[in-house]
């Protein structure tokens, strides 16, 4: 899938993506780098709004595993996010970027066997939020997949 694609497909069936200005600036099954304006997702303070930065961070890994499941049987399982946590380690004060690398090949294995067996799979993932070329938000998530019946 290319980042039009992607980023097609995001504003598409997840319009807050679209509200935000999210961009694909790169995509594949190793990683997702996406972008995202100041100026709509500002706060009070005229930095980030955090909200903003969670949503930027959870959709790239989102898209991660939406990426990977496209080569399987399992292209049209449905992925939600179970649980999640964001830690915020400076004020975002510029345009930012988040970037979710793919899972490693032992984990991603095991979440396709428990899709198989099971109908359901679940894997973490991570994303790191950039401004300024600086990391300046780390996230951690577990996303579930769930074969349609």
């Amino acid at each position: 899938m290319t980042p039009p694609h992607l980023q097609r497909y995001l504003h598409e069936h997840i319009p807050l993506t679209a509200a935000m200005a999210i961009r694909v600036v790169s995509c594949g099954v190793d990683a997702v780098h996406l972008s995202a304006p100041l100026s709509p997702n500002i706060n009070h303070r005229n930095t980030v709004f955090g909200g903003s930065a969670s949503a930027l961070a959870i959709v790239s890994a989102w898209s991660v595993v939406h990426l990977c499941l496209q080569n399987t049987p399992h292209a049209a399982a449905r992925i939600v996010i179970q649980n999640n946590s964001m830690a915020y380690n400076e004020p975002i004060d510029s345009d930012f970027a988040a970037i979710s690398p793919g899972p490693d090949r032992d984990q991603w294995q095991h979440f396709l066997k428990s899709l198989q067996r099971k109908g359901i799979g679940r894997i973490k993932l991570r994303s790191t939020i950039f401004a300024a070329g600086s990391p300046a938000a780390q996230f951690e998530g577990t996303f579930v997949a769930i074969a349609p019946r």
